[in-house]
């Protein structure tokens, strides 16, 4: 007989609400975070005080940090925050925090053709390969018929997110092959110090920081920039690990469906962002390719619990 105690249906509940409603509005944040703060400053300082908190919360705690698992973090929160979230930041200040969200909505494709190791399963599953291709086709729906009405800009801004999303996966992938013995929360305190590091770096190569001046950041950027790194970074990452703990990955995985959805609402309400029927349609698209990839998942988990 199994003695786990197993976790209040509340705690459950508000651990999804979590990374449902906080993970989809961090895009809005983002977004108020930008009126006055350079977006890699802005990602420098928000990584590196969470995964600092983490890091030191961790120590405290008696947990020591060990070379090769530091620098194997190190690598992936570089590939996954500066390169994935950091394109999210930057692309937020050219096109809309909704269709910056449509496009991040396309993850579990770049999952499904970089996991090299999964590809004999993956690509012998029609419904992946569907969910493949209708997904992409999503992607096309934004652009659509005005394609030659975007700005060089804009389509640049595009690709550069599409490269985040790809560089996120690359990273998650690399962690998920190369376990090791730290506590999630010290490898998530790398993570982001690392990434916050490189960020503020970055910011200094490129003259962000020459002509930021925490003078001129307005009360609203600061607060949205607290809102990133207490509910965005800390709660939101922990309810996220905690779920992973005592769900199956099939059921928390289900915010990539969420966070889409609030992040469009989001922007259109509080920001005044336009969200046309062509964005409608392809975050429609881009999720029904998500939950066809899924879906075999879905299918495997139900018969585990029969």
């Amino acid at each position: 007989m199994s003695t786990k105690t197993q976790p209040s249906a509340g705690l459950v509940v508000a651990a999804f609400a979590a990374i449902y409603l906080i993970w989809g509005s961090t895009y809005l944040a983002i977004l108020i975070g930008l009126k006055t703060m350079p977006p890699f400053v802005m990602s420098g300082i928000r990584f590196s005080t969470a995964g600092a908190i983490l890091i030191l919360w961790r120590l405290a705690r008696g947990e020591k940090a060990t070379t090769r698992p530091t620098l194997q973090n190190a690598l992936a929160g570089v590939f996954m925050l500066f390169g994935g979230t950091g394109a999210v930041v930057w692309s937020e200040q050219h096109i809309s925090s909704g269709m910056a969200a449509i496009i991040v909505a396309s993850l579990p494709f770049w999952f499904v053709l970089l996991d090299f190791r999964q590809w004999a399963h993956n690509f012998s599953q029609k419904l992946v390969l569907a969910g493949i291709f209708i997904g992409f086709a999503g992607i096309l729906t934004l652009f659509g018929g005005d394609a030659g009405h975007f700005s060089e800009k804009t389509i640049f801004t595009i690709l550069v997110l599409l490269l985040g999303c790809i560089s996120w996966a690359g990273g998650s992938l690399y962690l998920k092959y190369h376990v090791n013995t730290q506590s999630s929360m010290m490898n998530a305190g790398v993570q982001m110090l690392a990434a916050g590091v490189f960020s503020i770096f970055f910011g200094w190569a490129t003259g962000e920081t020459k002509a930021f001046s925490f003078a001129a950041v307005s009360t609203e950027s600061w607060l949205g920039l607290a809102y990133l790194i207490s509910f965005g970074s800390l709660l939101g990452y922990l309810s996220y690990v905690w779920l992973l703990s005592v769900r199956p990955v099939v059921q928390v995985g289900t915010y990539a469906y969420v966070n889409p959805v609030v992040a469009v609402m989001l922007g259109w309400l509080f920001a005044n962002e336009p969200f046309s029927g062509r964005q409608l349609a392809a975050l429609a698209v881009i999720l029904a390719g998500v939950l066809l990839i899924n879906l075999p998942k879905y299918k495997g988990l139900q018969l585990k619990t029969a």
